[in-house]
């Protein structure tokens, strides 16, 4: 009994065997062995452009090729695999893209319904034993039909299985029926957009003690989560909003499925113009890990002058109704801006990220002061970042007079008001408040206390000095028109 047990165990261990041996005998298999080099491309929008270049040794005519350890999340319609070389010595004719991968519940799953080898050991003999069994469920556990009973658990036991499906792989794989012209060991190159590797811009910024000049320091963050890793790659970033055709949602009616149809100093990057876009390159090779999240130093910039506002801005709801007191102790908030420019030791597009920004405390420790989102930003632009509200200055506004002069169709409202701002300032220091106040329809100021500048057809703007530990008034009277 003990020997037809084991010759059933060498059996099924037989069959595994000789499964693996038809497959490879089956296929070509290229691996990252055969890799001579790779470049990746890396888009904003969760996208990236992969060119995997090996040299492989195909039998002249037809092969099926599985080209393993590309990306889990390849789109498999942009893949184009050529010859290096001038001459095109293969015509892909089918592809497959095999990214089920093998894990013992996947394995299970597959075998649904199939028979495999159950083996079981004796708790005192050690005698191990093999009985066949065939596999009805494995959804939260394996459920197995062995003889005439149901088991489940299989406590101390351990299963064979005769082979390892075609379509369940250790590695994410591209299969291809081809044809090849030569024999001869050739270069060839896959490349592909996957999902999956994606990349964003930080920045750091250090103000001096005056606050008049910032360092700045930028990092490209890497994130690759696409089920692979590329090692030694050449690393290529795009910056800008490339346009992709978005997935198609169809409605179903209700209990249908919805289908979608799929569309010394660490070394800098250098930037060069592509199409209306900015390509920014690595300027050695990187690898990137599978799950692995990297920073590579985009630039490095000092001195870099800066200028600090205070900024109050208005509503423009209150010029259409009796209002009243608008507010107090209303927050100003505080903006930090510089300008992009080889003037400025900077001159170079900064694709949008986060600027932080800190300052040393009088004991030369760094603190954080805020942060703001930028966009891209071209050279010779101004950068301009909200970093809070300040502490010290606060605003009082109160509507004193509002009139209405006309309004008796839907057009023709006449509105007249006043307002006092009262800004109030205690550092030891004077400062300038900038107060913007949108104005809606068409409107004329009548009067005020200090002279306004027209902005836009729908802003205006006072500068009011607010002295150290005072204050200061801004009155003024609109006429807005509707």
């Amino acid at each position: 009994m003990r020997n037809r047990y084991f010759t059933g165990l060498a059996l099924l261990a037989l069959l595994l065997f000789a499964g693996h041996a038809i497959a490879d005998s089956a296929e070509k298999i290229s691996t990252l062995a055969d890799q001579k080099e790779v470049a990746v491309t890396i888009y904003n929008e969760n996208l990236a452009l992969v060119k995997d270049k090996r040299t492989l040794t195909l039998a002249k005519g037809e092969n099926t090729l599985a080209f393993r350890e590309v990306s889990g999340r390849m789109r498999p319609e942009t893949a184009l695999l050529q010859s290096s070389s001038q001459q095109q010595n293969i015509v892909v004719i089918e592809q497959n893209f095999d990214f089920d991968l093998l894990t013992p519940e996947k394995l299970l799953e597959k075998y649904v319904g199939r028979t495999i080898g159950v083996v079981k050991t004796h708790p005192t003999t050690g005698e191990e034993t093999v009985e066949e069994a065939t596999v009805l469920s494995s959804n939260n556990g394996v459920v197995l039909r062995v003889g005439d009973r149901i088991e489940t658990g299989l406590s101390g036991g351990r299963l064979i299985f005769p082979d390892v499906p075609d379509n369940l792989r250790d590695k994410p794989t591209l299969v291809m029926q081809l044809a090849s012209k030569t024999d001869r060991p050739q270069d060839v190159e896959l490349s592909y957009l996957t999902g999956g590797l994606s990349w964003k811009a930080d920045y750091v910024a250090e103000l001096n003690s005056d606050e008049s000049k910032l360092n700045l320091l930028g990092w490209v963050t890497l994130t690759n989560t696409s089920g692979t890793s590329y090692n030694n790659a050449r690393l290529q970033l795009v910056a800008g909003d490339v346009h992709q055709v978005q997935p198609v949602f169809e409605k179903r009616m209700r209990g249908e499925m919805v289908d979608m149809a799929y569309a010394a100093e660490a070394p800098r990057m250098t930037q060069e113009s592509l199409f209306e876009y900015h390509l920014y390159t690595l300027e050695r090779a990187t690898n990137i890990l599978e799950n692995q999240t990297k920073q590579v130093a985009l630039l490095q910039a000092e001195n870099i002058s800066s200028r600090k506002e205070y900024l109050l801005k208005g509503q423009n709801y209150y010029y259409r109704n009796r209002s009243g007191d608008l507010g107090s102790k209303i927050k100003v908030a505080v903006y930090l801006s510089f300008e992009n420019s080889k003037a400025e030791n900077l001159g170079m597009p900064l694709p949008k990220g986060i600027v932080r920004v800190y300052k040393q405390d009088q004991a030369g420790s760094v603190q954080f002061v805020g942060e703001d989102r930028i966009d891209h930003t071209p050279d010779n632009e101004t950068v301009r970042l909200k970093l809070g509200n300040a502490f010290d200055i606060t605003a009082d506004r109160k509507q004193t007079d509002f009139k209405k002069l006309a309004g008796f169709g839907a057009y023709n409202y006449v509105f007249e008001s006043s307002y006092r701002i009262e800004l109030k300032n205690g550092k030891d220091e004077d400062v300038v408040v900038r107060v913007v106040e949108p104005m809606p329809g068409d409107w004329d100021i009548l009067s005020e206390n200090l002279t306004h500048k027209k902005i836009s057809s729908s802003e205006s703007e006072w500068l009011v000095t607010v002295p150290a530990k005072g204050s200061a008034e801004l009155l003024y009277r609109v006429k807005v028109r509707f």
